[in-house]
């Protein structure tokens, strides 16, 4: 794929993750508990990724390569998805959907800049230079434009 095409679809994502998140948080204020509404978003993810993974899969893994995954990667990744989505679902109804998107969306920059400049994660090492960070600064002023009330 080219470079347009994963960009697009990379925008396409977060308008999927801020209509989720906008939708569950409804869902959390209707059932007044934003984290049963998480269990019903990972429960009906989990019933359409199996649905999606039975029909695009040709084989599963052989169990030698299963066993080569450290353990911790089999469920801290699902633990920072509750704690991030739970905390998405709880903010929304209180800050609003914008509020909420554009500082998550700082978070997870700020984040990744750092975990890229260190090679954190078994990431590629992609140093901090003038330009991501001016990038940084120019994200934090859209922020705070968009919640400049």
């Amino acid at each position: 794929m080219n470079q347009f095409t994963l960009s697009a679809l990379a925008f396409l994502g977060g308008i999927f993750l801020a209509l989720q998140g906008g939708l569950n948080a409804h869902l959390g204020v209707l059932l007044k508990n934003p984290l049963l509404a998480s269990v019903i978003a990972f429960f009906s993810s989990f019933i359409f990724a199996v649905a999606i993974a039975i029909f695009s899969i040709d084989k599963l893994p052989p169990i030698n390569q299963l066993k080569g995954v450290p353990p911790y990667l089999w469920f801290t990744g699902g633990l920072f998805s509750v704690i991030g989505i739970s905390l998405y679902y709880y903010t929304i109804p209180k800050l609003g959907v914008s509020t909420m998107i554009s500082l998550g969306l700082c978070g997870q920059l700020i984040f990744a800049v750092i975990a890229g400049h260190y090679g954190w994660l078994n990431l590629p090492i992609e140093p901090i230079t003038f330009k991501r960070l001016s990038g940084i600064i120019a994200m934090i002023a859209g922020i705070l434009l968009i919640n400049w009330k």
